[in-house]
Parts: structure tokens; sequence; C-alpha cells
């Protein structure tokens, strides 16, 4: 006698049943909270919920088949983040509502100090590379993208902008001071913020050669400790520098003036892990929307972009936010 197996039909309710036990447990819920504005590795978030590794790899799983979150690989390393939802398709308008919910909760306060751990431990990896690898700044950052590559393409943008007569600059981790005199020539007065006294050293350095009497330079991290303002900020491959670049982005959109212009420079998404041990990188660059999602989020209205490719196959992005005219300073 035959038996026929009876075949496995695929119902649509395997992915509402798979998103609702995705989103059933408050641990994942909070890890969901956790990468709203920001990605981690299964390392970093097995340290900011205080669980094993294999445990953090189990929920990540559930939320990976429930298409709750998205990885991206930085060499060894696999990074999570919020995947977004699509509401025309099954289960999507439940995915949006889930994450809608979820950002209305404070994360418990151990799991924000965590991960305020997590982003100092970033930040002084990347401080630490530059005050031992400061005279090597040109070189390291030529293996990459260099400023000669992207200048004319970044003064382009900058030169249809409409500023005042009397516009005042910031420029945010100037490295070795090669664009400001583009910015001196430019605006009335210019302010070059770092946290790396070598850096500011090497900027100072081109302040003296070229006279630069209207730039003035800070040790100052632009994120926290800089009272200033302006009508334009430059940030040159810099944001992939940052521990917290959707964070980083809305600090900054904090320095412009109502109605000025964030400038940012940097490198699209790429594979080319060697540039986080020779360059100091703790980014493997940005995907397009992640930044105009993030500035977004920050305030600021998403303008023209140019994109280079380059030879050694990095591609950079060049983009201009503005914050609106009506805007008026906030705090986050």
């Amino acid at each position: 006698m035959n038996l026929r197996v009876p075949a496995i039909s695929h119902d649509e309710c395997d992915e509402l049943a798979a998103l609702c036990k995705a989103g059933g447990d408050p641990l994942r819920l909070n890890v969901l909270r956790a990468l709203s504005n920001d990605s981690f590795g299964v390392l970093e978030l097995a340290q900011i919920f205080a669980i094993g590794q294999s445990g953090m790899s189990h929920h990540l799983k559930v939320l990976a088949q429930a298409d709750l979150v998205a990885t991206r690989r930085e060499g060894n390393a696999i990074f999570y983040r919020r995947a977004l939802p699509h509401t025309e398709h099954t289960g999507g308008k439940l995915h949006a509502a889930m994450l809608e919910e979820a950002d209305n909760l404070r994360l418990p306060a151990d799991v924000q100090t965590r991960i305020g751990l997590v982003h100092r431990q970033r930040a002084n990896a990347s401080q630490d590379f530059f005050a031992r690898t400061a005279e090597k700044f040109r070189a390291q950052q030529d293996l990459i993208a260099g400023l000669p590559q992207y200048r004319d393409s970044l003064l382009s943008l900058l030169d249809k902008l409409s500023f005042p007569a009397d516009a005042t600059a910031i420029e945010v981790g100037p490295g070795d001071g090669g664009f400001l005199p583009d910015l001196a020539r430019r605006f009335r007065h210019v302010t070059g913020l770092d946290n790396s006294p070598e850096m500011l050293d090497l900027a100072r350095k081109i302040c003296t050669q070229k006279s630069l009497v209207n730039v003035e330079l800070k040790l100052a991290d632009a994120l926290t400790n800089a009272n200033i303002s302006g009508n334009c900020v430059v940030l040159n491959m810099v944001l992939h520098h940052f521990a917290a670049p959707a964070e980083a982005l809305k600090q900054l959109a904090n320095l412009l003036q109502p109605g000025g212009s964030l400038l940012v420079t940097e490198l699209c998404s790429h594979d080319q892990s060697w540039a986080k041990e020779a360059c100091g990188d703790l980014w493997l660059g940005f995907e397009q929307e992640d930044l105009a999602r993030w500035a977004i989020a920050a305030g600021l209205v998403p303008g023209e972009s140019l994109y280079i490719g380059l030879r050694n196959g990095f591609q950079i992005q060049v983009r201009h936010f503005q914050r609106p005219a009506g805007n008026t300073h906030h705090r986050y």
C-alpha cells in the first residue's frame, strides 16, 4: 500500500506567526529598541544586555528569521541593524506598529549605561589611533580617499549654496588642515574642532603657513563640548570614526544655525576590512539611504548629492543636508 506524503504548503500566517514570536520576548524588543539608530556586533549586544554570546546569537537568529533585523559583514564581524518595515508586504503594518510601540519605551537604565560604555570603547579606540599615527595621517588617508580626490566636487557643491556675506563655518575633524584654506576664503570666520591634540598641531601648521587669520582651532568634542554654531558645518571623512554615527548627526545638527547647511563627505558602504586597522575606521562606509534617514531624524532636509568613483574600488558620497530656516536650536 503506497502512502502519499502530504505536500507541505506555505501559509502566509507563518510569516505573521514568526513576527509575533520574535516580538513576544522582552529582551528581543529591547534589542530592537537599542538598534533604533545604531548597529552593533553580537559581542557588543551580549555586553550591552549582559548575556552570553550564544544566547544573544539565538535571539538575533529569531529576529532575523522574522526579518526584523538585517546584517552587514565588516571584516570578520557581523553587525546587526533594524530592518525597515515594508507595509505593503504581509506583516509589514504589524512590523511598523511594533517598532513604533517599542520606540515609545525607555530602555532600562543599566542597558543605557552599557550602550554608553560600548560607545566609549569605540571612541577611545579611534582617538588612540590618531594619537599614535598623526604624522602618517595623509599617507593613511591616501590609501583610500585623500582630499585631492574629492576637493573639487565638494567645492562645487559648496559654491552652489547661498551663504550671507558674514557667514561662519565649522569643520569637524579637520585632520591635517588641508581643507581649512578653502573654507577661509569663503567664510568670514572658520572654526576647526578636533578632540586630538596631535591632529590639531598638524592643522595649526597649515594655518601658520597660509596665514589663515580668520581660522580658530579648538580642542573640543564636537558632540558634547562645542558651544558654537555656524552657517555651514563640514565633515570630511570623519563620520566613520564616530562611535554612534546616527547620534552624531543629531548633535552636529545642533551646531547649525537655522537655514544652515551640513556637508558630509563619506565613503559609500564597502567591504575593505583592512581600513579598520590601517586607517582607524570604525565603520566601513555607509549606505546612502542610512545617511539620509539619520539626517531626517536629526531634523535636516536632504539636498543635492554627488558620487565619485575611485580607481581603487571605493566610492565617495558628497552629501548636503539643510536645517530648515524656521528651526530653533534644540538639544537632544
